[in-house]
């Protein structure tokens, strides 16, 4: 089997992002397929659901070593998540084989990821107006709340790819504000690997997975997530957040069919507000030193289950 070199950059370089801040792999590698490698929607969505699920484990492996996952969240998420991942690729696959379906499967996805960029974005406020640093007492899980973000995030990732981490991650900090960065990224990287399981077994069924394609990419994600997952304590999330940001929005922006100048400006203006939405505020400190609140403790906090 022929092994693309330019592929394996590009799952290199989603993998570091995706081990480093838990989001990134189909927001990310679905796009570039269709975009770069002009590889058609349908193809890209199973081609990439198949290198996730193989490479999601890696990164999944590191964070529970590091005891950064909220193991009372797994199950309650994988039972929205599992068959709403199937459901979604079923239906994309049988109904996603025509031009006119390919076309508007690509706008698909350019609509999902302004909505990822737009869950980063509202979770950067959030955390900016409360000054939230994360919590030592235990998580009190909330089972009906946990399984509806299962079954949104398992509808996204099953008909576009894109949603197992920036929008999973924004909807459990809109429901869990106490949890840690660290803990975010961990947890959802471990509930990525049933829903993605799901949602590619609904593609090798139904879809249109393109096996070199697949092996090309993880030849370069492989080690890409391993070495994004063990720099996640360190890395700073301003510097890695801005990038993932400005490469969503122009992504998007291109699958729209947005001019040149217009994606040019609208990627700049990603990276820009995100920087400045991350920055320490004057007089205080930012909600979101994943650095700090890694180095700072290890180990997730003991989960309580709610009413």
């Amino acid at each position: 089997m022929h092994i693309d070199p330019s592929l394996s950059l590009a799952g290199l370089l989603v993998g570091l992002l995706v081990g480093l801040t838990g989001m990134g792999g189909g927001a990310l590698m679905t796009p570039i397929l269709v975009l770069v490698f002009h590889v058609t929607p349908l193809a890209a969505i199973s081609s990439d659901l198949v290198t996730s699920l193989v490479m999601k484990p890696v990164g999944a492996a590191v964070h529970l070593r590091r005891r950064t996952v909220q193991t009372g969240l797994l199950g309650w998420l994988a039972l929205g998540a599992v068959p709403a991942g199937f459901l979604g690729a079923t239906i994309i696959g049988l109904f996603g084989q025509s031009a006119a379906v390919q076309h508007n499967l690509k706008i698909a996805i350019g609509v999902a990821l302004v909505g990822s960029l737009g869950s980063t974005v509202f979770r950067l406020i959030l955390d900016r107006r409360t000054g939230m640093r994360g919590d030592t007492g235990p998580l009190v899980v909330r089972p009906v709340r946990t399984v509806v973000i299962g079954v949104i995030g398992g509808l996204a990732v099953g008909m576009t790819s894109v949603g197992a981490g920036s929008l999973v991650i924004a909807l459990l900090l809109l429901a869990y504000p106490r949890l840690k960065p660290a803990q975010l990224v961990g947890t959802d990287i471990v509930q990525a690997i049933p829903l993605v399981g799901a949602a590619a077994l609904g593609h090798l069924i139904f879809g249109q997975v393109q096996f070199g394609v697949t092996t090309s990419l993880l030849v370069g994600a492989l080690p890409g997530v391993y070495l994004g997952a063990r720099l996640s304590a360190q890395a700073p999330a301003g510097f890695t957040r801005p990038v993932v940001s400005g490469v969503l929005l122009g992504s998007a922006l291109a699958l729209l069919s947005a001019p040149t100048p217009v994606l040019l400006i609208g990627a700049a203006a990603a990276v820009a507000g995100t920087y400045a939405l991350g920055r320490p505020r004057r007089g205080g400190s930012m909600a979101l030193p994943d650095a700090d609140a890694a180095s700072a403790q290890r180990q997730a906090a003991p989960a309580v289950l709610g009413t």
